[in-house]
């Protein structure tokens, strides 16, 4: 089952022949593909993905590639790409405040308001502005208490060179204090 998947069709207010429409695929093949019971083709997820504004990498997620995934999972590294209005398309590796679920397809300041979220939001804006990385040190308060990250965050450019996005890297720095 693709929980994420289907809360994001829900929360953009999309029916699934909507998104399959979109998609130029059959509503049952999609609802399969909500389901888990199908995998779709890159071109497929592409589609879906460009109706919903997420990236297609997110229906192939399991499958990273074993290096990638053993060396991060369980990491202190969080890796995640936004698009141009800074709406998160794709995520690794989050602390237990950001499933997926929760922050896919939303801004950082619509999932948590705080002048830490503020903050990283501003890094975005500003990389996308200046077409420059930018790396920062930002604490969040988390459920656990604060964290200190430190953000690496650059723009993500097309084949044409245009940027549509940033990608961005945060290391935990700091353990809270129990």
């Amino acid at each position: 089952m693709r929980r994420w998947l289907i809360q994001l069709r829900k929360e953009q207010q999309l029916t699934q022949q909507e998104v399959a429409a979109g998609a130029h695929i059959d509503r049952a093949y999609y609802a399969q593909i909500e389901n888990g019971t199908r995998n779709p083709s890159m071109t497929v997820a592409s589609r879906i993905s460009s109706s919903l504004h997420i990236n297609p990498s997110l229906f192939f997620s399991e499958h990273l590639s074993e290096p990638f995934e053993a060396a991060l999972t369980g990491s202190p590294i969080t890796i995640a790409h936004c698009d141009l209005e800074h709406r998160y398309t794709w995520l690794f590796n989050s602390h237990p405040d950001f499933t997926m679920s929760k922050v896919i397809g939303k801004r950082v300041d619509e999932i948590y308001q705080h002048d830490a979220t503020e903050e990283l939001l501003n890094i975005k804006k500003k990389v996308v502005l200046e077409k420059k990385p930018i790396r920062q040190v930002v604490s969040f308060p988390l459920s656990e208490g604060s964290i200190v990250y430190d953000i690496f965050c650059q723009p993500i450019y097309d084949s044409n060179g245009n940027i549509i996005g940033t990608a961005s890297v945060a290391m935990e720095m700091m353990k809270p204090h129990v």
